[in-house]
């Protein structure tokens, strides 16, 4: 085969950083568990015909697998999924195939193309190259590279800013989770793999632009829902430092409740119109039920009754019942957590202001085109 036709290590970068669509032909089951960000499953195998393989393999070895791949996916069925392949080239003719490992699948998938008379190159090390490339450039990364990190009490805006700055990641949308127990997505979260593969290729790609003093990152919690920051990231979170947005309580309510309410019915409602205001009713009590035991008895009962008595008059006076509640859990729960956090990075803290004065103080002191940051930038790129 062509050795252009084959993506190589040096080629990681570019790939990643222009966004190329990547096909991966690896089965469902492997894609659900973790994909390189771009890629779209078109997989050579089924999961079961994977697993009859596989098992063909361990048993009668490398040449019998073959031979039951090939006899498994034959006639129309191999028409079938090279056709898919085709289309998906005509939408994206950049567009390059990716395996596991960059063995057998992938060589098998661009062999039928070229049959077809459609060239396409893969990734030479597969999935799991790219991953370990990312992974190392983030470890790189975290320890010689600099981060801010944006705190706040909640409600303050601190994600809407992050949305803002050219130079930040938005790790709540890495996790698809708001960070609290209120913040739990209509839809799953990513894996675990995913979310980290997501930090990196950001992370990659603000770095390569050579004009950033550091990255800014929310302040977050070790696990955002179900997905964890990675150890070595969260720890050199802790040492950076921390601009703050400060916002009055009245206001903060209501960012609150335009983003957990109103916005949350709208969303629900597009997806499950006619059940829409149970699955609402439900989205709120379970996520009071998860921080219950924190609260303690009497508190949980104080606003699960608040709570309840605005979803019974929600559609009759425009949701504005629930402010109550959430002041009350703002005041008595959320912002002592978050003073006492706050407290214990008081040593940290280089800027407090309103979101406004922030987002200028971070535009100011974040952003630095000298040739320093620049080599630190190139030593960062792994080879």
């Amino acid at each position: 085969m062509n050795k252009s036709f084959v993506l190589e290590t040096k080629d990681y970068r570019n790939l990643l950083l222009k966004e190329t669509t990547i096909i991966d032909v690896r089965a469902p089951i492997e894609f659900a568990a973790g994909a390189i960000p771009g890629a779209i499953n078109l997989p050579l195998l089924s999961d079961i015909e994977r697993q009859q393989i596989g098992t063909h393999y361990r048993q009668g070895g490398r040449k019998a697998a073959i031979k039951l791949g090939a006899d498994l996916v034959q006639g129309s069925l191999r028409e079938k999924r090279v056709k898919a392949w085709a289309e998906l080239l005509r939408e994206k003719p950049r567009a390059v195939i990716c395996c596991a490992r960059g063995g057998l699948r992938s060589q098998i998938s661009q062999q039928w193309l070229a049959e077809k008379k459609i060239s396409c190159p893969r990734v030479a090390g597969g999935n799991k190259a790219i991953r370990n490339y990312l992974l190392r450039f983030l470890m790189d990364f975290c320890a010689i590279g600099s981060f801010t990190i944006l705190s706040g009490m909640t409600g303050t805006g601190k994600t809407a800013l992050i949305k803002q700055l050219k130079n930040a990641v938005d790790l709540e949308g890495a996790a698809n989770h708001k960070g609290s127990s209120f913040g739990r997505p209509i839809d799953e979260q990513p894996s675990q793999i995913d979310f980290e593969n997501r930090i990196a290729v950001d992370m990659l790609a603000i770095s390569s632009r050579n004009k950033f003093r550091s990255i800014i990152l929310e302040d977050e919690s070790r696990m955002i829902g179900a997905c964890q920051i990675p150890p070595y990231l969260k720890d050199k979170m802790q040492n950076n430092p921390v601009a703050v947005i400060e916002m009055p309580f009245e206001d903060r309510i209501e960012r609150l409740w335009t983003e957990y309410i109103v916005e949350r019915y709208r969303k629900t409602s597009e997806l499950y119109h006619d059940e829409c205001d149970a699955r609402f009713s439900n989205y709120l009590k379970d996520s009071l039920l998860r921080i219950k035991k924190r609260l303690g008895g009497t508190r949980a009962k104080k606003i699960f009754d608040l709570m309840q008595s605005a979803i019974l008059r929600q559609q009759h006076d425009g949701f504005a019942s629930h402010r109550t509640w959430l002041a009350e859990l703002t005041r008595d729960y959320y912002d002592p957590m978050y003073a006492y956090q706050l407290k214990a990075k008081k040593q940290s803290v280089v800027y407090r202001g309103n979101f406004y004065e922030v987002r200028d103080w971070l535009n100011q002191n974040t952003k630095d085109c000298d040739d320093q940051r620049s080599e630190i930038s190139q030593e960062l790129m792994p080879s």
